[in-house]
């Protein structure tokens, strides 16, 4: 029984990374170039929530978390979890031509599941492997799928159309995800909001449009990543609205 249960869900998430992208291609008609965000009047009340949220649950607890953990060991947690996700990049990287970068990062993923204790060190870079991030929804990107209308979550923050059937698709590479013991894994997948929230700026600056910023930073962060431009661990928001962890403080 307990093996039909896991082929079950295996089956259940392949089907769904099948069939998405054929509901996104009939969605992405939703959003326009000139208006990525015409979800606008729903998204910023969930922003309000997440704002919310973040203030007075996942920051303080990234503060916390910050203040008793060790600079040596928040950034080898910051690897580790960036370590788990080589093959998701390497199988994208395939899908988008890219086969040398392919073998770049099933390199990364070899020397520092080995080397580097599970990833919490990283050789791979010292080896000049140097890191990327690569996902399916870049992947539908390159091939020629529009992004599609820009979307708000609760907790989960910003992403667009394109990025939630992506995701699907990475979760057959998504080793996390692997692990049958259901409170294990939402412990890590909270146990890494919590890290990547610690790497972020813990403030804002007053009178800004914080929606427009984030949406507007999202999505430019999300095109350079398309096109391979620029740091992809480039701190920019927080994690629970979108950020990626500084690369210089976790090598």
């Amino acid at each position: 029984m307990q093996q039909f249960s896991i082929n079950l869900r295996a089956f259940d998430r392949r089907i769904k990374a099948i069939l998405l992208p054929l509901v996104l291609a009939l969605l992405t008609g939703c959003a326009s170039v000139s208006n990525p965000d015409p979800l606008e009047p729903i998204n910023r009340p969930i922003q309000s929530f997440n704002n919310v949220a973040d203030r007075f649950l996942i920051r303080p607890l990234a503060q916390g978390y910050k203040a008793i953990t060790p600079d040596p060991v928040e950034q080898g947690v910051v690897r580790f979890f960036r370590n788990l996700s080589e093959l998701t990049n390497a199988s994208n990287q395939l899908l988008q031509g890219k086969p040398v970068l392919a073998l770049n990062d099933i390199g990364r993923f070899v020397v520092n599941s080995t080397l580097g204790l599970a990833g919490f060190l990283d050789p791979a870079s010292e080896l000049g492997l140097e890191p990327h991030s690569e996902d399916f929804g870049q992947t539908l990107g390159v091939w020629g799928v529009p992004q599609g209308p820009y979307i708000v979550f609760p907790f989960r923050g910003p992403a667009t159309l394109r990025n939630i059937v992506g995701g699907f698709s990475d979760q057959w590479t998504l080793l996390p995800l692997e692990l049958d013991h259901v409170p294990t894994r939402n412990s890590i997948f909270a146990f890494q909001i919590v890290s990547l929230r610690s790497q972020a700026p813990m403030s804002w600056p007053d009178g800004i449009d914080r929606y427009a910023l984030l949406r507007d930073g999202f999505l430019m962060r999300q095109q350079m990543l398309q096109e391979d431009r620029g740091n992809p661990f480039a701190p920019m928001i927080p994690p629970m609205q979108g950020v990626m962890p500084n690369r210089a403080s976790s090598n």
